[in-house]
């Protein structure tokens, strides 16, 4: 009765009962936007964009499909409308090219393609509750980097397809009604999208390896890292990282694969010592991450640089993810600055 009474008022022209009828729902859509489009701005743009389309299309929504079930249409038909505009999917430096050499010059960014950006974990609004049991991936794990990265390599409808089916469990009638097609397509593009990106993911997801862990062993690791990095000590670093662990650091093109190849980007590149820094725990795509300060000489303060995403094989970081994207950590909830003690 009250989403009846809020359409009513909406319809009529009330922009509060809009927002109301609208807001349950805001967080969840956000963070479709984002698998969608694997950007944080990006997915604030197009959620703008599917509210304002939401009202102005208010007069035609005649209520046969659920409130949640027309917002949902709106917010993946807007974002179709994004995919289509841009030339370039985005994706992450380890799927661009081969591994560089840390002895080698810094490489340019990369400023023709568009890469994967961190999403805030408190963005997720975990607390909605709407996947179905039957979803094949939970809020966390629908968000790893993994998994947006495979999801960048669908075509958009499979996309939309996999994403409504297998994260917020609709079903292949419902999400038919998103996207104005017939079950049948939908099992189709269901199947197609699944063999894409099982080829694609890790065997083992970030969630099944943070359960395993546990908290205090995971914290554990995380204030680790983080001493390390303050304190820039390059062989702590080295004994936390796998064999095969890899670092990237988008906009940057080069990555580097091995510990020794890490370690010898953060010693001789790098150069860990040279800058002060500190550090400050958060979550990123439901993997643990560090925001990374750097000492700035004319401001006397610590000014945003980097967000460092950890993906964890056991209890050896596997990967190491640097966004050097500062204008991210609004978004984040992160300070503008931290002072000196």
């Amino acid at each position: 009765m009250e989403t009846t009474t809020l359409l009513d008022a909406a319809r009529k022209g009330d922009e509060d009962a809009f927002a109301r009828l609208v807001e349950p729902h805001r967080r969840e859509l956000h963070a479709h936007c984002y698998r969608m489009l694997g950007s944080l701005q990006d997915a604030e743009d197009a959620l703008q964009d599917a509210q304002l389309r939401a009202w102005r299309g208010l007069p035609r929504f005649d209520g046969r499909s659920s409130v949640r079930t027309w917002l949902y249409r709106i917010a993946t038909n807007t974002s179709l409308d994004v995919i289509g505009k841009r030339p370039d999917k985005r994706t992450l430096p380890l799927e661009h090219g081969p591994a560089s050499d840390p002895f080698d010059g810094p490489g340019e960014p990369l400023v023709e393609t568009v890469w994967i950006e961190p999403y805030p974990d408190e963005q997720l609004g975990l607390e909605d509750g709407y996947a179905s049991p039957d979803a094949r991936y939970e809020a966390r794990e629908s968000v790893e980097l993994a998994f947006v990265a495979a999801l960048q390599h669908l075509p958009a409808r499979q996309r939309a397809v996999l994403i409504l089916r297998d994260v917020l469990g609709f079903s292949a009638r419902e999400a038919a009604e998103v996207l104005e097609t017939t079950p049948i397509s939908i099992d189709s593009a269901l199947q197609r999208a699944h063999k894409t990106v099982d080829q694609r993911l890790p065997d083992q997801s970030q969630q099944t390896t943070l359960r395993a862990l546990g908290d205090t062993e995971l914290r554990g690791i995380v204030d680790g890292y983080m001493r390390a990095m303050e304190s820039a000590d390059v062989p702590a670093i080295a004994a936390m990282l796998a064999d095969d662990a890899a670092l990237s650091m988008p906009p940057l093109r080069e990555w580097f694969s091995g510990r020794d190849a890490v370690a010898t980007y953060y010693r001789e590149r790098a150069r860990l010592g040279d800058w002060s820094r500190r550090m400050v725990a958060t979550r990123a795509n439901g993997q643990p991450a560090a925001a990374h300060y750097v000492w700035d000489e004319d401001a006397e303060v610590f000014l945003p640089h980097a967000i460092h995403v950890l993906g964890l094989r056991g209890d050896r970081i596997g990967e190491i993810t640097v966004f050097v994207m500062p204008e991210l950590f609004p978004g984040f909830g992160l300070p503008e600055r931290i002072e000196a003690d």
